[in-house]
């Protein structure tokens, strides 16, 4: 099986690939508008870290409702609504003038970023219910892949965009992308089996907490996934632009390159690792991304070095996370799948917020180098305790 032949087999991959790569290649023209308006705005470290954080809160405080409602609503009316609700708010962005309407930009991006983390749930529940074992791993990996370029293409052009055009036009191009992902997303055809949850709202959250407490290996999964989490540096690289790099290159640039070069890494990382990983030695590949993470730390001080060594950082990020929620996946039981990924989520953003505040908290109390380093110890951490788990997956 290659990614060739499951793009043949299964129609529904290469459709929703497609409205990913649309509607990710939009989003990521308003983040790097959004950190550069906040650093035009003059926010300071713990500001910017808690922007941050609003992009991953959302998937925190709705999962328990979110997953409910995956297993007992039609997923293609739930996936056209989310995607709407994006369009909108990303529209919005373009009513935020000065520093005062931060709040109000909080609020936008957390609405945002619900619905994206409500689509992305429906997706890889939807994903999960159609595909099995390698195809599914295969599955996410495409989705990683999709993700990390529309991320290195989207910050590289975006961060000259911003830089030429201002942060206005990045957000009506976003907005655009999006209209367009939603037509196509209206257009496609596909069948599910319906859902086989029929017990209250409220019963069915209760009952998905109860099966995930009683299964100690989903348990278990869920804490490894969010090792990846650990790789949230949204705020770590808008902080490194605004202290250290802006007297080699401008903000937006900085931003935009530093993601764009981490993100290709992100895409090619799966083609060349992913086929050597497996369960017995996953543990290598969270060493391996906690030393690049240090050497990364090590050489922040020169930007085009740095960007050398984010770019090795990057290519094992991918196919943790893509292994790790396969590993996920195929130990749940399809009647808690929606409400299991759910958690997931909430789980796995839980730990990006947790980062990006870590990472605000500590800016004013050491340097950036250590605090990279400090995450890079994390999953060395991570390394030992899936050596501890292993014999139960």
């Amino acid at each position: 099986m290659n990614y060739r032949k499951l793009f043949c087999e299964h129609k529904i991959v290469r459709d929703l690939s497609l409205v990913q790569f649309i509607a990710y290649f939009g989003a990521w023209f308003s983040n790097v508008a959004i950190y550069t308006m906040l650093v035009d705005f003059g926010s300071t470290e713990l500001a910017i870290s808690i922007v941050t954080a609003m992009h991953f809160l959302p998937a925190v405080l709705i999962a328990p409702f979110s997953g409910a409602i995956i297993d007992r609503v039609k997923i293609k009316p739930l996936m056209i609504t989310l995607l709407t609700t994006e369009l909108l708010m990303t529209i919005l962005f373009l009513t935020i003038d000065n520093k005062s309407e931060i709040w109000f930009l909080m609020i936008l991006i957390f609405i945002r970023m619900s619905a994206a983390s409500m689509f992305f749930s429906t997706e890889m529940s939807l994903l999960a219910k159609l595909l099995k074992g390698k195809p599914l791993q295969m599955a996410n990996e495409i989705h990683s892949i999709i993700w990390s370029f529309t991320y290195a293409v989207g910050m590289a052009i975006s961060g000259f965009v911003v830089n030429w055009y201002g942060v206005r036009t990045a957000f009506i191009i976003d907005a655009t992308i999006f209209a367009i992902a939603l037509i196509v997303f209206i257009r496609i055809d596909f069948v599910v089996k319906a859902s086989i949850a029929t017990d209250k709202f409220f019963e069915l959250i209760k009952d998905g907490f109860r099966y995930i407490k009683n299964d100690k290996i989903i348990l278990h999964l869920i804490f490894l996934h969010s090792s990846v989490g650990l790789t949230s540096f949204d705020a770590l690289i808008t902080i490194l632009a605004k202290n250290e790099y802006k007297y080699i290159i401008s903000v937006p640039l900085a931003i935009g390159l530093s993601n764009a070069v981490r993100a290709v890494a992100l895409m090619f990382g799966p083609i060349f690792i992913s086929k050597y990983v497996t369960k017995q030695n996953l543990h290598y590949l969270l060493i391996f991304q906690g030393i690049s993470i240090i050497l990364w730390g090590l050489l922040q001080d020169n930007f085009y070095i740095s960007l050398i060594a984010l770019f090795i950082v990057g290519l094992s990020t991918t196919t943790l996370w893509s292994f790790t929620y396969a590993l996920l996946q195929d130990n749940c039981d399809e009647k808690y799948i929606g409400r299991v990924i759910s958690y997931n989520d909430m789980f796995f953003m839980l730990s990006c917020i947790v980062t990006t505040l870590f990472i605000g908290l500590m800016a004013s109390l050491t340097s950036i180098d250590i605090i990279t380093i400090l995450l890079g110890l994390g999953f060395l951490a991570f390394a030992f305790y899936y050596t501890r788990i292993l014999k139960w997956i």
